[in-house]
């Protein structure tokens, strides 16, 4: 697709057998072998020019086109392609090529054909749960102001890590390096730039020849206090690489080396354990404690071409076994680029989520062991270009991001920006309190109900009395509280585009709702005509069964009341079956049946004496159960 993808992708090549080589295409296809596209492109065409076009020309110059994003020329080629082929794959490239230079609405019509070739790919699943996405993206607002960084060169330039007062850059800038086939840039080294007190920055340096050699460098990262530096190398700096039998083209992979700081430089670069001669390893990323380094890797296993991992950074600086993030984050696409910020929300580039075009930025975090939706960042972030090395400083909310759309100064260009406005998830902080007391509760169980009334999930409050959960901007959400020993409590969270929503929730001791004479719960209501137990009065009636296990001696009335339509006979028969129906809930929670007993009342004693005029709240407010207390003493007597 362009330079860092062979720097920090080794991407598969084609995805067409090759058994349509011949002698005609042999030096296109040693070209294209060598990553030398751009030489590859001038011999396919020729071979067009001279009538010797075909089905296999086309999508080696579609490829060719693909891999240095060249998306008007890619698109015309996978056009051309599908003219005779019906490779699903390249169906989708044709799309993502057609969204890339704006044609929304023909890619979603290749998406669709793509979708019914690979009904069960993830990028096929997820464009049928969403096939009206693009607008969605679009219409999310401009929440970042995004600017071309002054410091970018007419070659690539990416990344942009801050340490110790210097963003760390990787740059083709460098003309005494040999040129690279790919793009005929010449190959990239880590580059440091001071940034002045202004927030303007000085001239781009080469970092040291411990960290950068004549092979490619990649994207750096850095522990907390700033000694260790991880980054990305070619393999061939190992003298790691596989040789092509046929066309003596060398194939190397990307490794992580790290290195450590002496002084005011860097020294001592060791490769890591992790690094491997049969796959590439890059992008790293540590977190903010220090303990886990992301990284994309392409080892065996995955879902994808590239996919995310993480791995724990032990206390004598090696690493734990790589974990991959899973089906949630990686696709049968490429995910790359990972970062994960001071709040632990990861970012990350990808092609296989939907997005606008190449790459798109995408986040989640974890909670509680489980990410988030993933969510796209959105305009001016992302663009129909590739869009990727993502970083933040979640404390002023500035940072860089890569990309090499249109307007740039290079092919990739490294963009500063600052976030205007919150993304779109929502962070609910529930804690949870004695009302008595004001310290928390640990073990509450919290639910979290949609607006259909239906429970998403279900967690417990930790030692702080907090529970998390995430949900969309702008959706309104229910909270209900459960624990023993207290007055459960049920909380409406009207929707808000804040990143992060706190909610007290105070909880009375159970012992708050014995009265003198009753247990005064909340009243409970039933449906016109009906004596079933709706959600709403076994809410209420598990408060009664906790007051009644806690106090064995009590002994409860529960009567039950209509509203005043219908006659008095059939009236008192509803009202009887409604208490019948009450009391046998409570037995079926463990209550013996000789502590509880049922009244029917009719609509003899409606709670809103309205007549023959009530609203339809009035008569609701009639039809309820109340709980008397017959016998027993509690101890708040």
């Amino acid at each position: 697709m362009k330079n860092f993808k062979i720097l920090l992708l080794i991407t598969l090549m084609s995805s067409f057998c090759l058994t349509a080589q011949n002698k005609d295409t042999k030096k296109a296809d040693k070209q294209f072998s060598q990553f030398q596209f751009v030489k590859a492109i001038e011999s396919y065409n020729k071979l067009i020019d001279n009538g010797k076009g075909d089905a296999y020309v086309y999508s080696q110059l579609a490829e060719s086109y693909y891999n240095i994003f060249n998306t008007e020329e890619a698109e015309r080629w996978y056009a051309k392609t599908l003219e005779t082929s019906n490779d699903a794959e390249i169906v989708y490239k044709y799309a993502q090529m057609l969204k890339a230079n704006g044609k929304y609405e023909a890619s979603n019509e290749q998406m669709d054909k793509f979708a019914s070739m690979r009904p069960s790919d993830h990028r096929a699943a997820a464009f049928r749960e969403n096939p009206d996405y693009l607008p969605k993206i679009l219409e999310q607002g401009k929440k970042f102001n995004v600017q071309n960084a002054d410091f970018n060169s007419e070659q690539s330039d990416f990344g942009g890590t801050m340490s110790d007062g210097k963003l760390y850059i990787t740059s083709g800038r460098n003309d005494s390096r040999k040129t690279y086939g790919w793009n005929d840039q010449p190959f990239l080294d880590i580059y440091t730039i001071t940034k002045n007190s202004d927030d303007t920055y000085q001239e781009a340096e080469l970092a040291n020849n411990k960290i950068n050699t004549r092979f490619h460098e990649g994207l750096v990262s850095f522990t907390p206090d700033g000694k260790t530096m991880y980054f990305s190398r070619e393999s061939f700096f190992e003298r790691d690489f596989e040789k092509d039998s046929t066309s003596s083209a060398k194939y190397s992979q990307l490794y992580l080396f790290k290195a450590t700081k002496l002084g005011d430089d860097w020294d001592t670069v060791e490769s890591l354990a992790v690094n491997s001669e049969n796959y590439s390893v890059k992008n790293p990323s540590v977190s903010a404690d220090g303990k886990t380094i992301y990284f994309a890797s392409n080892m065996p296993g995955g879902y994808g071409n590239f996919d995310i991992y993480k791995a724990a950074i032990n206390a004598d600086g090696t690493l734990g076994d790589p974990e991959n993030l899973g089906q949630k984050v990686n696709t049968e696409g490429q995910e790359m680029f990972p970062y994960i910020s001071s709040n632990n929300t990861l970012y990350f580039s990808s092609n296989g989520h939907l997005g606008l075009g190449g790459l798109d930025v995408f986040y989640t975090k974890e909670i509680d062991g489980k990410l988030a939706p993933i969510r796209n960042v959105g305009i001016p972030i992302n663009s129909n270009s590739d869009d990727f090395a993502f970083s933040i400083d979640e404390e002023n909310d500035e940072g860089f991001v890569s990309s090499n759309r249109t307007g740039g100064k290079g092919s990739d260009d490294v963009y500063t920006f600052k976030k205007l406005q919150p993304l779109c998830d929502v962070l609910i902080s529930a804690t949870v309190l004695d009302d008595t007391t004001r310290e928390p509760i640990s073990g509450a169980s919290v639910s979290l109900y949609d607006t259909e009334g239906n429970k998403v999930v279900s967690k417990t409050t930790n030692e702080e009395g907090v529970a998390e959960f995430i949900v969309e901007c702008e959706e309104d959400t229910e909270l209900e509280v459960l624990m023993d020993g207290f007055d459960s409590k049920k909380v409406q969270v009207k929707g808000s585009n804040e990143e992060e929503n706190n909610i007290q929730i105070s909880l009375d001791p159970i012992e708050k709702l014995i009265a003198t004479e009753t247990i005064d719960l909340e009243p409970i209501f039933f449906e016109f005509d009906k004596s079933n137990i709706t959600a709403q009065a076994a809410f209420e009636l598990d408060k009664l069964v906790q007051i009644m296990n806690k106090y064995p001696e009590l002994v409860i009335k529960a009567t039950s009341h209509t509203d005043n339509r219908g006659s008095e006979t059939y009236n008192e028969a509803l009202s009887n079956r409604r208490a019948e129906t009450t009391v046998q809930y409570v037995i079926s929670k463990g209550i013996d049946e000789s502590r509880i007993s049922a009244e029917g009342k009719g609509e003899g004693e409606p709670k809103v004496d309205c007549g023959s005029s009530c609203t339809k709240e009035q008569h609701a407010e009639n039809r309820r159960s109340e709980f008397i207390i017959v016998d027993g003493t509690s101890e708040s007597e």
